[in-house]
């Protein structure tokens, strides 16, 4: 991608490593990306048949700020933005073999847009790559013609917004990214490295112009949310667990740099308040409180005409405060959305897995009645002794440093009575399963007889 890459070199630009969470699916990743919080596994389902997004996210802000959105490509986007954009056009993304038409029912479009001003934000999702790796993997002799069309797309669209520009007009924001990597076999939805790793790339005349190639830094998925947000003017998603990138303020005033770490670190600490119970004792939290009381220190020395050196340097030391704070509260917000309940999970299980194999059975059975001996079941020293083991396991569990779950939340009363009730549907299960053993036939035969 030759001017891809000359832009990430020399123009004004920042380009970045971003991680995504897995599950590295496209419907997930969409909504990190537009919501800026950690979707669970159950979206990979979801994916198959992606409902309206009813949570927080920037796509309806933007749209109830009054932007104008017009999008074109995957068609996850309409099924999880339904009547959000001025204009769309989505395309499949289930015929993997296509990534030609895929492609090119996107790019017919650019040529009339882009001449355009009736419209604020544009999303373009492709789907081409993504299929020619899903066809023949990362190494395909199809990949390299597919990065040159989009390198060319992308310079399109760079050239479109370098010949708007206008004196005094606020600066154009062009975001190249990815919703998810490629393992070599060409698939995706795990967490291996080259899975998690998406390209993100910002272009902006609102940057510095790069001198030569850097590093790129690494970032989460995330951090592109609030980043968006704050640059469109528009409020972070409530559920937002990522950070400001740092490099996008650099050359904005320290007073604006120190406003917008607030805004970040206000809306952290207010969704950490709500997702943990001891959220006064997470490092981060306290960090945010101490910049925020130096930040108002500060802006009481700036707003009385404070110029020293003193003043410059104080800035920068709040300024380190926030970004270690937002770094603290996102990674235990991470963690905790992040955080799958084990003990709760296999008890779930257990106890499906028990209904399952009590009824079917007997619904299999000619007769299709359910037979349960409970009454022989509850009398039963077994149950006494079930009883007795799954109640020692709860206390072990749930008495055990930073034990979190569900059933250790719930009242001694109530998880008592869920573990009577599982100890009883264990016993019913053994019992039915003992009758059709071979001695248990014989019997019923010789009392059907006598009878």
């Amino acid at each position: 991608m030759p001017y891809t890459r000359h832009v990430v070199e020399r123009g004004s630009s920042h380009s970045f490593v971003a991680k995504a969470r897995p599950p590295t699916v496209t419907m997930p990743r969409i909504k990190a990306l537009t919501t800026g919080s950690i979707p669970g596994f159950i979206d990979v389902v979801m994916n198959l048949n992606s409902p309206a997004l009813l949570e927080d996210n920037l796509i309806w802000q933007a749209k109830t700020a009054g932007k104008r959105i017009v999008f074109y490509g995957d068609d996850t986007w309409v099924r999880l933005f339904p009547k959000h954009f001025m204009e769309y056009d989505g395309t499949t993304s289930f015929f993997v073999s296509d990534y030609t038409e895929v492609d090119n029912n996107v790019t017919r479009h650019l040529d009339s847009t882009l001449k355009r001003d009736d419209w604020d934000i544009m999303i373009l999702h492709y789907l081409g790559l993504d299929h020619i790796g899903h066809i023949s993997g990362p190494h395909s002799s199809l990949i390299q013609p597919k990065l040159l069309e989009m390198d060319d797309i992308l310079k399109k669209i760079h050239g479109a917004l370098i010949s708007k520009e206008a004196e005094g007009s606020l600066p154009y924001l062009l975001v190249l990214c990815g919703d998810h990597g490629m393992s070599e076999t060409g698939s995706h939805g795990g967490s291996s490295e080259p899975e998690v790793n998406t390209p993100l790339v910002l272009i902006s005349p609102a940057f510095k112009r790069k001198v030569g190639m850097e590093k790129p830094g690494v970032v989460e998925q995330v951090d592109l949310t609030p980043t968006l947000a704050l640059g469109i003017g528009l409020p972070i998603s409530q559920n937002s667990v990522g950070r400001l990138i740092p490099g996008v303020l650099e050359e904005t005033s320290l007073r604006d740099q120190l406003r917008f770490l607030h805004l970040n670190g206000h809306q952290l600490s207010c969704l950490l308040k709500d997702s943990v119970v001891e959220y006064e004792k997470e490092a981060g939290f306290e960090q945010f409180r101490v910049a925020e009381k130096a930040h108002g220190n500060w802006m009481k020395l700036y707003l009385e005409g404070n110029t020293s050196e003193v003043l410059t340097n104080m800035g920068k030391k709040v300024l380190k405060q926030y970004l270690e704070a937002l770094a603290a509260m996102s990674s235990a917000l991470s963690k905790q959305l992040g955080k799958y309940d084990m003990y709760s999970m296999i008890a779930g299980m257990v106890f499906l897995l028990l209904v399952l194999l009590l009824a079917m059975p007997e619904a299999l059975s000619g007769g299709a009645v359910v037979d349960l001996p409970v009454l022989s079941a509850l009398l039963s020293l077994p149950f006494y002794l079930l009883c007795l083991l799954l109640a020692s396991v709860h206390v072990l569990v749930c008495t055990s440093a930073e034990s979190s779950c569900y059933f250790c939340s719930l009242s001694w009363g109530l998880v008592f009575a869920a573990v009577a009730f599982s100890s009883a549907m264990f016993c019913i299960l053994v019992s039915m399963a003992t009758r059709r053993l071979p001695l248990g036939p014989k019997i019923r035969g010789k009392v059907s007889k006598s009878t």
